[in-house]
């Protein structure tokens, strides 16, 4: 589509830029779906309509703008902050959540389809409103702001310096605190805090027990899957299904790919995770070795190039390649079109790339995360738990800030266990309590066998 279908506009205070205003209807539609999946953000979104926690805080999203992610800017504007919100990921947005989102008054910066000129100036249009609380998904946000604070030169930053100008000075004067949603964000944030670099406090929401034991597992699990089969529409009972990465992500992947009838090879570097894999009836083999087999590959390592030339050189006809990673860089598609003597767009999801032996490779959403790129992301329900942590650290970054270190903080335990709670309620289900027998033998080290 080109550029000129795309709309910059500013009307008063109010700006935007997205693909297509007139597709709010959907979206609406889409939107009021994911709040009835959502029942635990939706009870904070009450509670901070009537206490205003964030107000006056501006803050600058960075997120797979989707239904509902629109929840949880819903939540933070009752709470009485001002929402910018760019994409996270060139093909995760959804347009018509866009639109209804643009229609209700977000500052909103995304659409499906953006090059990289036009994601880095979506990250600027955020910024140059000086966010006092950064919310990330894979800290391109939030590393903006450090490669422009430390003067790194990139073409990145130089699309954003484009946009906020003289702003650069001003980015981190005001900022209180930020945080971030997954693990290849949190990995960067580290490694920034490790180098003492880190100019602000964030909370790592993805460390979170309410957050990785239920978002990246089954979440990501089906969600990935489900990208593969509305791709494909391939059967997977009886598939032949590698996954490369066994950590929390690859495993849920593993267990479900296993679920639906597929025979699962890992493949994994930390000994641990692949003794873990052996012992729960998985194959376990190096990439060399997997790729020789495999009918369907999915990378969830959060790595470079872990699919690469000497791979696809030994891969069968017919192989499906798909990332379950945050960004594009676990299959090298450097290497696969260097091999490759056609390149051919099946569908929007589908490249295949054609070997000079005739074998034919396809390649789903681009390298992208599959979630995204080809279905629509994690089930509400599971993002209820994730998002609902997201709302209640940005009101923990305001009532606290002034006490946090620069550095990569845990969610507090309290606000975990809160949305555990809130989550077991919502399902009718109940907890069992301590006696106070039991709590005097838990507190006591007298008595024994």
């Amino acid at each position: 589509m080109p550029f000129l279908h795309y709309q910059w506009v500013i009307v008063g205070l109010k700006n935007y830029w997205i693909k297509d205003p007139s597709l709010s209807d959907s979206g609406y539609k889409k939107i009021k779906w994911a709040e009835r999946e959502m029942p635990v953000l939706k009870m904070i979104m009450e509670r901070f309509s009537r206490e205003k926690p964030l107000k006056n805080v501006r803050i600058g999203a960075c997120l797979h703008i989707t239904k509902e992610t629109a929840i949880l800017v819903k939540t933070l504007r009752e709470g009485g902050a001002e929402v910018y919100l760019c994409a996270s990921n060139p093909l995760s947005t959804q347009d018509d959540v866009a639109a209804a989102l643009v229609n209700d008054g977000f500052h909103v910066f995304g659409w499906r389809g953006m090059n990289q000129k036009e994601y880095y100036e979506c990250i600027g249009y955020v910024l140059s409103n000086r966010p006092n609380i950064t919310i990330d998904d894979g800290a391109d946000l939030v590393t903006s702001i450090h490669k422009i604070y430390y003067k790194i030169a990139s073409d990145e930053v130089a699309y954003i310096l484009n946009i906020i100008g003289e702003l650069r000075e001003e980015l981190v004067k005001n900022t209180m605190g930020g945080s971030e949603e997954t693990t290849t964000g949190v990995h960067r944030l580290r490694s920034l805090s490790s180098q003492g670099k880190l100019l602000y406090p964030i909370i790592a929401v993805n460390d979170a027990s309410s957050k990785s034991l239920f978002d990246n597992p089954i979440g990501t699990g089906q969600s990935a899957l489900d990208g593969v089969i509305r791709a494909t529409n391939t059967l997977i009972a009886g598939k032949d299904v590698v996954v490369v990465g066994f950590g929390r992500v690859g495993s849920g992947i593993a267990y479900r790919a296993r679920g639906l009838g597929a025979r699962v090879t890992v493949v994994e570097i930390d000994p641990i995770n692949a003794l873990r894999a052996a012992m729960d009836g998985f194959r376990v083999e190096s990439m060399s070795s997997a790729s020789k087999h495999g009918d369907i590959f999915i990378t969830a390592t959060g790595n470079i190039n872990v699919i690469r030339r000497e791979h696809f050189q030994a891969m069968k006809d017919g192989a499906i390649l798909t990332n379950a990673g945050h960004f594009d860089v676990e299959i090298c598609k450097k290497d696969l079109e260097e091999l490759s003597v056609k390149i051919e767009k099946i569908t929007d999801c589908i490249t295949t790339y054609i070997m000079e032996d005739g074998r034919r490779l396809h390649l789903l959403g681009d390298g992208r995360l599959v979630n995204l790129a080809c279905a629509e992301g994690h089930p509400s329900a599971v993002m209820d738990m994730s998002f609902s942590l997201q709302a209640l650290s940005a009101e923990y970054i305001v009532k606290n800030y002034k006490n946090l270190p620069r550095d990569v903080v845990p969610v507090p335990r309290e606000i975990d266990l809160t949305v555990a709670r809130l989550k077991l309620m919502s399902m009718g289900l109940e907890l069992e309590e301590l006696t106070d027998e039991q709590k005097k033998y838990l507190e006591s080290w007298h008595l024994g066998t």
